[in-house]
């Protein structure tokens, strides 16, 4: 790969738009569900997979679920994509979106995310 083309490469992944939104993540052998927000949904699920290997989820009953289950029991799923209209109140409307899917599919909550 030459040196303009591996540039531009890079100039495209830095520009490149991320979709903010609200995800759930599933235990299969439990049934439960923990929902959060992130600012980039495509790149969430390596960063939490990280954390529960590492034992260090910020909810103890989802942890304990990971360590009992294992990381096959476990499904990232993005629930609902919010457009970037007011780049100010994204924070706000990520919060009220994912309040709204906790109480929806009676999930717990993923406290950092957002």
């Amino acid at each position: 790969m030459d040196k303009a083309t591996r540039k531009q490469i890079q100039r495209d992944y830095v520009e490149r738009k991320r979709s903010m939104g609200v995800f759930a993540v599933r235990c299969a052998a439990t049934g439960q569900a923990w929902v959060g927000a992130t600012r980039n949904l495509e790149n969430r699920q390596n960063g939490l997979w990280f954390t529960f290997k590492a034992g260090g989820a910020p909810d103890k009953a989802l942890q304990a679920a990971w360590d009992a289950h294992g990381e096959a029991a476990f499904s990232y799923e993005p629930l609902e994509e919010i457009p970037l209209d007011n780049p100010h109140a994204i924070g706000d409307l990520l919060t009220e979106r994912a309040a709204q899917w906790r109480e929806q599919l009676d999930a717990g909550e993923l406290p950092g995310t957002a």
